[in-house]
């Protein structure tokens, strides 16, 4: 077994440490790490028989054992991510970091995974990224996508201080992501936190506008990509029948494509519902993240990704 470390004794920290407890046959939890002594996170570690430490990165490198953990999940804030990264660095360590700070390159486990096989510090994007990401790049592989936006439609309930402070590495990243990962020549990104009640589970919509090509070849694609998401987040699914429709050549585009004449608007509308492994099913959007984050922390220190 591969000795993993947790940074982040909050919401996602701990939903992750329940995830690897519960579900890998090739992590343990060799730490779990916070700054509040008191954190729900740290006291269920504890009661669980994991080191604990509310010393931060620091209290982390002085916990014994320390050496012995080959990979370090960062599920804090993209500012503490990147003092994290620094202290670790001398270290060889492998990060896995669950923050916008997108120091290390973007992985989508489905998408890109194979290509970052050698990295030191991944970037799990963002929920919107890891949820939509991958209808982008299904489409990609069929025909150019000129421009793909994506709406992030999350629970009020689900959005944590931390995510709550990332709002707009959340678009920049996102956005970002879109293009080099999922292959658009222009990105954008848009996140809702809905404060319905009930609170409903995570929805995303991804528009794309996109060159010539069969549209069943587009569907055939996207509903193969979503069956390989759901492979590692069970509760992703195709919210209805991808949506395929010609772009009248009148269509005023120009300030997203430029002078770009898209044929298909393709638009996908998904839904995330969560394992509830620590937070309740509607929480879908932390839940994707965990479970792409245990997905990678799994397969880069198994050696699987060639």
């Amino acid at each position: 077994m591969t000795k993993a470390a947790i940074i982040g004794s909050g919401n996602i920290g701990s939903d992750l440490m329940l995830k690897i407890l519960r579900l890998s046959g090739t992590l343990q939890v060799g730490a779990m790490v916070g700054i509040d002594p008191g954190s729900d996170g740290l006291a269920r570690a504890r009661r669980l028989g994991i080191p604990v430490t509310a010393g931060g990165v620091d209290g982390l490198i002085g916990l014994p054992g320390f050496d012995e953990i080959e990979v370090v999940f960062d599920a804090t804030s993209a500012k503490a991510h990147r003092v994290n990264a620094a202290r670790l660095e001398p270290y060889g360590k492998v990060l896995v970091d669950l923050t916008p700070a997108a120091i290390g390159p973007f992985v989508v486990p489905a998408v890109n995974l194979h290509r970052h096989a050698r990295a030191r510090n991944v970037n799990m994007v963002t929920c919107g990224g890891q949820a939509t990401i991958p209808i982008v790049a299904a489409i990609s592989q069929v025909t150019h996508v000129h421009y793909a936006e994506i709406v992030a439609s999350i629970a009020s309930r689900s959005a944590g201080p931390g995510t709550r402070a990332n709002i707009d590495e959340f678009t920049e990243t996102t956005a970002k992501a879109i293009e080099v990962v999922g292959g658009a020549d222009r990105g954008k990104a848009i996140i809702v936190l809905n404060p319905a009640e009930p609170p409903m589970i995570m929805r995303d919509t991804v528009l794309c506008l996109t060159g010539d090509a069969d549209p069943a070849s587009i569907r055939a694609s996207i509903e193969t990509m979503a069956a390989d998401v759901a492979g590692y987040v069970p509760g992703y699914r195709l919210k209805q029948a991808v949506q395929i429709t010609p772009v009248d050549p009148g269509e005023p585009l120009t300030t997203l494509v430029g002078d770009a004449r898209p044929v298909w608007k393709v638009a996908t509308f998904l839904e995330v519902e969560g394992a509830a492994h620590y937070l309740p099913a509607y929480a879908g959007n932390l839940d994707i993240m965990t479970s792409a984050a245990l997905r990678t922390g799994e397969l880069l220190t198994a050696g699987i990704v060639a």
